[in-house]
């Protein structure tokens, strides 16, 4: 059996689309489960929507999904992309053009200078004179008459009627080739034996199978994967909110957590849901992929991130938090890791991304924290919270023991005093440490934080107050 090799080709024209993620996804996992290459290749030959920036964001995100690729030009000791733009220059593409046009199944197209999308000559021969004179030219397949059938991995035989195909431009006036011409040469040229791509590619197949045939050649082996949909049951786009990987990445979403969550739309691990890729690459079965479209589901994807949050070890995630912190641009907790590894650790019990995992551990990191408006209203500017709050500083500043257990012997000694309800007088000493009503465990906050903190931030509390 001859190498097992998978491509992801994506258009560099925006940020990676969750769906764009999804397919390389299941290309790499089923290169490398069967121990063959994965490759990425940047299809950049659209010079008006192409950018160098879309193309670094591509990259980026990739790296982040964890999806790894196997060959490409040497950049620094590891591999960059191929780029369509650059093999070009090679040349590439009009070889196998002149190829075609000798075969006379390709031909030149003449535009009318006054109208640049009417032909006025076709022709084998290269128009030298017309070219001389400044008109555009292009390469345009010709179709041939019959049936063009291939197998699809996952929707069994396909049947088109080339009758209802149009002959179709290879080469564009710029000297640059379409997509339906280059994927077929690349792809050949790369000894691609599999093509897993959305279905949204199934109309372009058999155009490329007709300049495989034509040039002699043999096709891959083609899949195409129902889209995402969303929550309309249509094609998920921007329309339905934010749909770039960039986009989950910045609101903290893990890579693990979201590559987990985009195998589960359309791939079955038996029960599991929850699950590491690299552990499942063995499961993997292009087969076994739905055959039917998946819905987006924003909500089931945190709760995915939130179970990774809390499988994961303490120090893993803490690191994982850094590199969100420093990614977003947010202010940087300054403290050690072992302080910090016991927020983490209380807080990602009542989260389910990043994002709210740094909002619920703030206060414990910061102390530019503000009073959120539901506690001042309902407990700061009640009657009984400046003799509480005086109590609370009276205590905990003869407390030894900063225990859970000793600080929750203070709280429950100051609820018994009968200020006020047991209720009322736990979240008037949560809100005025952290300016928050939703917090981790009281005793555990006042534990983590500390005597010296903690004292501070009562006494900031009532001279908020004006006591």
């Amino acid at each position: 059996m001859s190498e097992v090799r998978l491509r992801f080709a994506p258009s560099p024209t925006g940020h990676l689309h969750v769906g764009g993620a999804r397919t390389a996804l299941f290309n790499w996992l089923y290169a490398r489960k069967m121990g063959g290459k994965f490759i990425l290749r940047i299809e950049d030959t659209d010079l008006q929507r192409s950018t160098k920036e879309s193309e670094k964001a591509i990259i980026e995100s990739l790296r982040w999904c964890g999806i790894d690729w196997d060959e490409g030009p040497d950049v620094g000791g590891s591999y960059g992309p191929y780029r369509q733009s650059e093999r070009v220059l090679k040349g590439i593409y009009d070889h196998y053009a002149r190829i075609l046009i000798e075969k006379q199944m390709a031909y030149y197209t003449v535009y009318d200078k006054t109208d640049r999308k009417k032909p006025i000559l076709n022709t084998y021969e290269y128009p030298e004179e017309y070219a001389q004179q400044g008109y555009d030219i292009t390469v345009s397949f010709k179709v041939p008459e019959g049936i063009t059938r291939f197998y699809d991995l996952l929707k069994g035989d396909m049947e088109f009627q080339n009758s209802t195909i149009e002959d179709f431009v290879m080469i564009k006036s710029d000297g640059f080739p379409t997509y339906n011409y280059a994927v077929v040469i690349d792809d050949y040229l790369m000894r691609i034996t599999h093509v897993f791509r959305g279905e949204d590619h199934l109309s372009n197949t058999p155009k490329q199978i007709m300049v495989y045939n034509a040039l002699g050649w043999n096709t891959p082996q083609f899949m195409h994967i129902p889209l995402i949909l969303g929550f309309d049951r249509t094609p998920l786009s921007k329309r339905h909110g934010a749909t770039s990987v960039e986009h989950f990445r910045g609101i903290g979403i893990l890579s693990r957590g979201l590559m987990n969550y985009l195998a589960l739309l359309g791939w079955s691990v038996g029960e599991e849901e929850i699950f590491n890729l690299r552990e499942k690459l063995g499961n993997f079965e292009p087969g076994g992929i739905s055959n039917k479209g998946v819905v987006f589901d924003p909500e089931k994807l945190e709760w995915v991130n939130g179970k990774h949050m809390r499988m994961m070890e303490i120090d893993e995630l803490w690191k994982e938090f850094v590199g969100w912190v420093q990614f977003t641009g947010k202010k940087m907790p300054e403290c050690d890791e072992g302080y910090a590894v016991k927020v983490i650790g209380v807080c990602r019990e009542k989260v389910n991304t990043l994002s709210q995992l740094y909002d619920l551990s703030y206060p414990f990191f910061f102390d530019d924290y503000v009073f959120e408006d539901k506690f001042v209203s309902e407990y700061l500017n009640a009657p009984y919270a400046g003799e509480v709050l005086k109590k609370a500083i009276e205590f905990f500043t003869q407390l030894s023991d900063w225990s859970i257990e000793g600080t929750e012997k203070v709280c429950r000694a100051i609820a018994d005093m009968k200020i006020a309800s047991k209720n009322k007088v736990f979240q008037l000493l949560r809100g005025s440490v952290t300016g928050k009503l939703v917090t981790p465990g009281l005793f555990e906050t006042l534990s983590i934080l500390g005597k010296d903190r903690v004292v501070r931030r009562l006494e900031r509390s009532i001279a908020s107050m004006g006591c």
